[in-house]
């Protein structure tokens, strides 16, 4: 696989994210489902916007490496919340995780008026490798 960043600008560096991605000689491509703050049992977490940021972190890279993929295959990433601003607050988190897995992707933030019962955050991913 061949993953090329395309940047005519700068400033999105800061952000963590890049403005496309070209993938060529792709074996495989996974979409994931948007994963949110939902325990091993189904049940929809009540905590704080860190908190479920957190397990909708922890809960995609658990579908990623059991489909045998790598977060660093990362090429999209769609993230729902019902409160930019407060997820805001909690970028560096973001940051830290996209840092660590070498994740260069093209991605969407928006603001929702509702999510799946409790949830405040939902993270949707297309993985390539």
């Amino acid at each position: 696989m061949i993953k090329t960043a395309i940047n005519p600008w700068q400033w999105q560096f800061d952000r963590n994210y890049v403005q496309a991605v070209e993938v060529k000689n792709v074996e495989g491509t996974l979409y994931c489902s948007g994963q949110t703050a939902i325990d091993a049992q189904g049940v929809s977490s009540t905590a704080d916007m860190k908190t479920q940021l957190l397990l909708a972190i922890e809960n995609v890279e658990q579908v990623i490496e059991k489909a045998n993929y790598s977060c660093e295959g990362i090429v999209r990433l769609n993230i729902y919340t019902t409160s930019v601003s407060e997820l805001m607050q909690h970028f560096p988190i973001l940051q830290a995780w996209l840092v660590k897995h070498k994740i260069e992707q093209a991605s969407t933030v928006l603001e929702v008026n509702k999510l799946f019962e409790s949830l405040t955050v939902e993270l949707e991913a297309t993985v390539v490798k």
